[in-house]
């Protein structure tokens, strides 16, 4: 009997043990259900965010070129500059006028028109400077040097085009009288200098146009690009 009754208590911790198991791994489950759905929404809405962004930056995009160009139109091409509707780009496209030969120096034709440019410029991206991440003042040069070429001319105009657009950057500062504008200029403007390294070719031939080449370009960079950025880093974040 003694055996017999042991034998059926045994039997019945051993249904309770397995229900017990039974239960703990059916909360288990429910519990990774739960995460892997809450991922899931977590991951939906994040994708929202980059689809909202990414048309916030296409009407910002829009509105930003809209508002150059209707500034700008009549000037562009007495200075014989051009806007870029996808890169928001304006480019000063002649080097006779902009610098003196293989010197930093702006002529004066060229300080006469960035007076006239860069108060008008900055007062139409001053509506937009929650949306703008950074503006870049870009020099750009042909890829010779006398009788230069390759390193022995990529370098003496990586210095040249540096020098030039730092040179943009501090007459165009000297224009301004608002200390407002000119606080947000210094915070948000770089000077770059890219050497020949985007030298532009013909379009018949795969020639370089040296004369295109030497430009000087004022390009805005929105914060879109950043806030995608970062989604996309806190959800690769999140996976690991």
């Amino acid at each position: 009997m003694d055996n017999l009754f042991r034998s059926r208590h045994s039997k019945k911790d051993d249904a309770e043990h397995w229900i017990g198991i039974s239960d703990l791994m059916s909360g288990l489950m429910m519990m990774f259900l739960f995460i892997a759905v809450a991922y899931m929404y977590y991951v939906q809405v994040e994708r929202e965010n980059i689809k909202e962004i990414a048309v916030a930056y296409k009407d910002t995009q829009v509105a930003i070129y809209n508002d150059l160009n209707n500034e700008f139109k009549s000037d562009l091409p007495r200075w014989n500059a051009s806007i870029d509707r996808n890169t928001l780009q304006v480019t000063f496209n002649n080097p006779e006028v902009l610098f003196r030969s293989g010197s930093p120096e702006l002529s004066t034709q060229f300080q006469a028109m960035l007076s006239d440019f860069f108060p008008r410029y900055v007062a139409v991206l001053s509506r937009y400077r929650g949306a703008i991440d950074e503006i870049r003042i870009e020099g750009h040069t042909s890829s010779d040097w006398g009788t230069l070429h390759g390193d022995e001319a990529y370098f003496p105009n990586m210095a040249l085009s540096q020098d030039r657009t730092r040179s943009v950057l501090q007459y165009v500062l000297s224009k301004l009288t608002s200390g407002a504008d000119r606080d947000w200029v210094r915070s948000s403007f770089a000077a770059v200098g890219y050497s020949s390294s985007r030298r532009l070719v013909d379009a018949s031939s795969t020639a370089e146009d040296a004369a295109r080449s030497r430009r000087v370009n004022f390009r805005v960079f929105t914060n879109s690009e950043l806030q995608i950025r970062t989604i996309i880093e806190r959800l690769d974040g999140n996976q690991r």
